[in-house]
């Protein structure tokens, strides 16, 4: 789409909003609760496209869609249950209510890595709040986000409203750039790199709007001596390897207490060697290609500059001999814990394992990197857990005990801290970002 298209969409979108605002609550939850059927109904067809296009198992694409259906039939419980109390006013005779109205018009604006499931995080809960959506689809995924949006519109327009409710515009840089300096975005919900949600954040705040950012992570899983390793080998191989490294909860760095280092590292890499490598659609392969061209540069930029700062290349570090974007997925031993490499976010499978000796220092080590999204630590020891959970543990959003960095479950709000944005989507009280509150 082109910006006369973009400015044309806009405005059937606010039109659609008067449309869907004055629709109660707990009815605008059973049209989501049919979006949500609808797109169960699809879910095989709309996995299957999103390993094509954007290159992840097809087990992970079935899993992204059941993501945006498990989200559609949370929202629908919450459609009857948003809103605010009624408080004592000081006033004899007088009520104190905290109303919630909808924002208005939400634009989403999502990346590659999950081209369904962040746009289904977002759309359904801001549709039972009231608001329409405008959504900007990566533009290497256009196919996943039309088809998406087709699922959507049909639903809409079958129970006699505008498909332009849920509304999209497929383009680059320039669509990104109008949605958020454009006044009529009531809310702009971005995910993407740390880079790009600068830029975008300082155009949303110039005109006092508000956005959602969903950005960069660099996260860490801590094993201490007394961990169970036959959680953390599984546990970090899925972390590091699992979507090829292109997830933003994506485990980068894995800190080994020195009494176990040399241990986890020969079991590790021996589970690296048995991870099968190949086409996406093969119901037996666990590790598929890389997005794009641009991706397999970043990766072998990355592993030259771990050898520059004295890195070991333990296993990987090569691109695979055949069609597609494949590389090795790699593990890189001996970077001082501040490397410069080690705190660079590249998106690809590249896991730095690192030494460590004492909790204190570990877990600033966690923290000292710019971005806080995920974090994890392996240990049986209660202290440290509610040490790790407490004010001088971890500082991320998302903060994991004996689980790897890259599950999240829908319940919980979503997000992280410092360069990660500080957005929050899917559960717990995320629904409120959608809203403005009225005293």
């Amino acid at each position: 789409g082109n910006l006369e298209d973009y400015e044309e969409t806009v405005k059937k979108a606010k039109e659609a909003w008067k449309v869907w605002a004055d629709i109660p609550a707990p009815k605008r939850g059973e049209i989501v609760r049919q979006i949500g059927d609808a797109l169960r109904q699809k879910i095989k067809v709309l996995g299957s496209l999103v390993s094509l296009e954007m290159g992840k198992i097809f087990v992970e694409g079935v899993g992204e869609v059941q993501e945006y259906v498990d989200v559609c039939d949370y929202a629908v419980g919450l459609s009857r249950m948003i809103g605010g109390p009624i408080l004592p006013s000081e006033r004899p005779g007088h009520a104190l209510i905290e109303q919630w109205n909808p924002v208005g018009l939400v634009g989403v604006i999502t990346a590659f890595n999950f081209p369904v499931a962040v746009y289904g995080w977002n759309s359904a809960i801001a549709m039972i709040c009231g608001n329409a959506c405008l959504w900007k689809g990566a533009p290497t995924t256009s196919l996943v986000s039309v088809a998406v949006t087709k699922i959507i519109s049909k639903v809409l327009e079958d129970n006699k409203l505008p498909g332009a409710i849920c509304s999209l515009v497929c383009g680059g840089a320039d669509i990104g750039t109008a949605m958020a300096r454009d006044e009529r975005m009531d809310l702009l919900s971005f995910t993407g790199s740390t880079k790009v949600g600068k830029q975008v954040a300082l155009m949303v705040q110039e005109r006092f709007g508000r956005s959602l950012l969903e950005l960069g992570g660099n996260n860490a899983i801590i094993v201490f001596e007394d961990a169970d390793l036959n959680l953390v080998i599984p546990s970090a191989l899925f972390a590091a390897v699992g979507t090829a490294g292109q997830r933003c909860t994506t485990a980068r760095r894995l800190f080994l207490h020195e009494s176990i280092h040399d241990e986890v590292v020969a079991k590790l890499a021996k589970a690296y060697a048995q991870v099968r490598i190949g086409d996406p659609w093969d119901s037996e392969t666990l590790y598929g290609p890389l997005h794009t061209k641009e991706a397999v540069k970043m990766f072998l930029d990355a592993v030259e500059q771990a050898k520059q700062q004295g890195g070991s290349v333990v296993c990987g570090g090569k691109v695979i001999n055949r069609p597609g974007n494949y590389v090795e997925p790699t593990i890189v031993t001996g970077l001082p814990h501040n490397a410069p490499i080690v705190h660079t976010e590249t998106f690809a499978p590249i896991l730095y394992v690192l030494k460590f000796k004492e909790e204190e220092e570990v877990f600033a080590w966690n923290n000292e990197v710019k971005q806080g999204l995920s974090s994890s630590i392996f240990t049986k020891d209660l202290g440290r857990i509610f040490r790790w959970l407490g004010p001088k543990g971890s500082d991320c959003g998302i903060v994991n005990v004996n689980i790897p960095t890259s599950g999240a479950e829908i319940g919980g709000a979503f997000g992280g801290e410092k360069h990660t944005g500080g957005g929050r989507e899917s559960g717990s009280d995320s629904w409120k970002l959608y809203m403005r509150r009225s005293t």
